[in-house]
């Protein structure tokens, strides 16, 4: 008897879980004064990111591939390249999203991987010096 593969999408309670990951990402970004300098440079109507985040992680947590199917290939660092991501950025992002998923997740393993592999990203993300 073969066992279910389980994605972290799944682990993260699939598309109910990654939305609320994705809007108390967001909504830690609104309310949060150290990531003043995250939030100038997103639109004021944050809605669109939600939604391409939330698209982009359904398929890079292991759900549907919805990033891919509208948009393409994310290619992230081409599409980040016209903000300015240094340090600090990364670090405000992190700080943002790792708020979030201590508030969302109860299992230590899965955080603790979720945020190295977001660290991974996000400092992959880095196209400026500082």
């Amino acid at each position: 008897m073969e066992l279910p593969i389980t994605t972290h999408y799944d682990m993260l309670g699939g598309e109910a879980g990654i939305s609320r990951l994705v809007n108390r990402f967001y909504d830690i970004m609104d309310e949060l004064p150290e990531a003043w300098e995250l939030r100038k440079i997103h639109p004021q109507d944050s809605q669109p990111a939600r939604d391409k985040l939330f698209k982009f992680l359904s398929g890079w947590l292991g759900g549907p591939g919805l990033y891919e199917a509208e948009y393409g290939h994310p290619r992230l660092r081409m599409r980040h390249a016209p903000f300015p991501v240094d340090t600090q950025m990364r670090d405000q992002w992190l700080l943002c999203m790792n708020m979030a998923l201590d508030e969302q997740l109860t299992d230590e393993l899965l955080k603790m991987q979720l945020k190295a592999s977001f660290a991974n990203v996000a400092d992959h993300m880095r196209n400026r010096a500082g």
